[in-house]
């Protein structure tokens, strides 16, 4: 059976950012705060800078943060590059966490430190989990495979943090050998050895995919609170995978790789492999693909399977993930608003919340700190 919320925190440490500085970091030229472990409830008008602190904690992370920006995006204007330094607390430990973008313009590069040290971005996943829920997240069921692809694929690192950079080596794998194809280079060695390790990074994603498909499955089924029962599958390689050796998937996408060189070179693209792969979803009690679904309803259904992913990390890996919440509340009845507050205090969640309206998060009172931001300045506010 799955955890419940407060069966996944009694066998969990929250994660949680105890000091946060940004510098000339979109539109903050410097500002430091230290939350404790509570959840953050960041309120003010539209532009204030709310949704640039969560981007900033989501840059703690691998990848492109919660916006998919450009590194040069985010760097205030005026300024020649941005920074994010942060203590993060897991484990019952405290990691100096750092990160910013570093090179000669045009050749810009993001870099990090752990503990005053100098590592790759990709080695963060091992140290800040970090999941989050955007305004722009509410087309997942609507929009292309490849979004809920990036959604999948950010949730499993929190349960393995090799997932993204076996993905990355995927990709660059991919691209090399359709280069090939494109420039009519047809040597069989070559192309051999790049299909090999296309079957054996390919497989790899899809084996992590549907471990998580598998334990996220058995949360979501259950429901959370008013939020609804869902049914997850995932659609692709994954399938092959279940029941079967994965030996023996590996050697059929190699073949499938080499028997479809020709079409893969005239059509300009990969036909087979996990970048091809989807994640589905349906509304049990409705009876109805997530697709299908109200507008409300594909809400809901979103963060039904951001509360039980949260819910298994916690069970599974011990630690509660840092969740950033953005607009979320204003889109909630005041059932599931209660709901939901309910569920991140129960799993000891520092979940960072923001809205336009500090009266949607007055029952969180004395378990949320709250902040008001107005033009990138941040000012305590009590809340009761």
């Amino acid at each position: 059976m799955p955890a419940t919320a407060p069966e996944a925190a009694d066998r969990a440490e929250p994660a949680a950012v105890r000091r946060l500085t940004v510098t000339d970091f979109r539109s903050y030229d410097r500002a430091t705060m230290e939350p404790d472990s509570r959840p953050v409830v960041l309120t003010g008008p539209n532009g204030a800078g709310k949704t640039n602190l969560l981007e900033a904690v989501s840059m703690l992370s691998p990848g492109l943060g919660l916006r998919r920006a450009r590194l040069t995006e985010m760097t205030r204007r005026g300024a020649e590059r941005w920074a994010v330094a942060a203590m993060v607390e897991r484990h019952g430990e405290t990691v100096a966490v750092g990160t910013g973008i570093a090179g000669d313009p045009g050749q810009e590069k993001r870099v990090a430190r752990l503990d005053g040290e100098s590592v790759g971005p990709m080695q963060l996943s091992g140290v800040t989990p970090v999941t989050w829920l955007t305004p722009q997240m509410d087309r997942l069921f609507l929009d292309g495979a490849a979004v809920r692809r990036r959604f999948m694929d950010r949730l499993i690192l929190g349960f393995d943090p090799d997932h993204g950079a076996r993905a990355n080596r995927y990709e660059r794998t991919m691209r090399e050998r359709l280069r090939l194809l494109k420039d009519g280079n047809r040597d069989d060695r070559w192309l051999g050895a790049l299909e090999a390790q296309m079957a054996e990074h390919g497989v790899a994603i899809a084996a992590a995919r549907l471990a998580w498909a598998k334990r996220t499955a058995r949360a979501v089924r259950a429901g959370i609170g008013p939020f609804p029962a869902a049914e997850i599958a995932l659609e692709g390689l994954e399938t092959a995978l279940d029941g079967r050796p994965a030996v023996e998937v590996e050697e059929g996408l190699m073949a499938g790789l080499r028997d479809g060189r020709e079409e893969d070179a005239r059509a300009g693209m990969t036909r087979l492999g996990p970048h091809r792969s989807d994640l589905a979803v349906r509304h049990l009690s409705r009876d109805a693909a997530a697709e299908q679904c109200s507008t409300g309803e594909q809400k809901a259904l979103l963060i039904a399977l951001i509360l039980a992913d949260a819910r298994m990390q916690a069970a599974e890996r011990g630690v509660t993930p840092i969740l950033l919440l953005d607009e979320v509340a204003a889109h909630l009845d005041a059932d599931r608003r209660a709901a939901l507050y309910d569920e991140i205090a129960a799993l000891g969640s520092q979940a960072w919340m923001t809205g336009t309206e500090g009266h949607l998060f007055d029952m969180l009172g004395e378990r949320a700190q709250h902040y008001e931001v107005r033009d990138s300045a941040l000012t305590p506010a009590s809340r009761s």
